[in-house]
């Protein structure tokens, strides 16, 4: 018990850093470049870390404690998070509406903290951050609704625990839409193409990296480690759902997990690759469509 406590622990906290590398190293290979180390991030954290912080005078409590609250919920969040099959360290009936409103909580002081700096610019990126979070937790509880009439369980542990490999032999199909709307969900909730880029800095463009541009030193190191933590729990539940099997060996079970894990973050990659940012008006449509997918799981459930 205390080893697969600290199993899960330890790859909560030091896996996420990797697979943001692993997305920018396939995008690199696609853009036939070289591309950053696998690592990189990893420096980059211990150098903010290292580095002073500069923070406007028209700045309140709330700018500061925007990132570490973001990064205390997400992960709060990973505490109900099953890995490889195995039960969260804190699992009971319903968690999942916890876990998806600790993701809600971190956005929102996310988003105070770029209010707070006064400027239009973060409030524009805060304004479509929010709006389009309103149309993308739908389809997150929806999926995850699907979820739980498959596996006829209302907690995380259940749903991706062992009974996961039955729920694939008699519902399948609702299961394969549940994973396609959670992988739109989790593009949309990372910022990730086509539904942000990461790397743009053009105002008509930006959503996410416009709301923490007036952060830096530690509090930049904070945001990009919870964005990292944030990748890494939709890449887990995804992981799961969709590497559904069950192993006898809970060594085996960890390692295909980690496999997975390293496959979703690939997946990013390639659709980063090979796809085009959508216009905003576009989005909507995306995310909306995604809560129709899980409609249609839940349907064939329900039929």
């Amino acid at each position: 018990m205390i080893l697969r406590a600290c199993f899960q622990v330890g790859l909560f906290l030091l896996l996420p850093p990797l697979l943001l590398g692993v997305v920018n190293r396939v995008k690199a290979l696609f853009a036939g470049r070289q591309g950053p180390p696998l690592l990189q991030l990893y420096s980059d954290l211990a150098k903010l870390l290292r580095k002073g912080t500069v923070q406007s005078r028209t700045t309140t409590w709330v700018f500061r404690a925007g990132p570490i609250v973001g990064v205390a919920a997400v992960a709060t969040a990973g505490l109900l998070l099953a890995v490889a099959g195995e039960p969260a360290l804190v699992a009971f009936s319903g968690d999942f509406i916890l876990f998806a409103y600790l993701l809600a909580l971190a956005r929102f002081f996310t988003a105070l903290a770029a209010l707070d700096t006064g400027s239009s610019f973060e409030g524009m990126g805060a304004a479509r951050e929010v709006t389009f979070a309103s149309l993308a937790e739908p389809a997150l509880f929806l999926a995850l609704v699907v979820l739980a009439r498959a596996t006829g369980t209302l907690s995380l542990s259940g749903m991706l625990g062992p009974g996961l490999p039955v729920a694939w032999g008699e519902a399948a199909p609702a299961l394969v839409l549940a994973a396609i709307a959670l992988f739109v969900v989790a593009l949309a909730e990372n910022a990730r193409i086509p539904v942000d880029d990461p790397n743009t800095h053009l105002e008509l463009t930006m959503i996410h990296e416009v709301m923490v541009l007036d952060h830096s030193g530690p509090d930049l190191a904070l945001i990009l480690y919870g964005a990292s933590l944030k990748l890494f729990l939709f890449g887990a539940i995804f992981t799961r759902l969709v590497l559904g099997f069950h192993f006898e060996s809970v060594l085996a079970a960890e390692a295909v997990f980690v496999v997975g894990l390293v496959g979703f973050a690939a997946l990013v990659g390639v659709v980063e690759s090979v796809m085009a940012r959508l216009r905003l008006v576009r989005v909507p449509q995306l995310l909306v469509g995604a809560s129709v997918l899980s409609v249609f799981g839940l349907v064939l459930l329900l039929r």
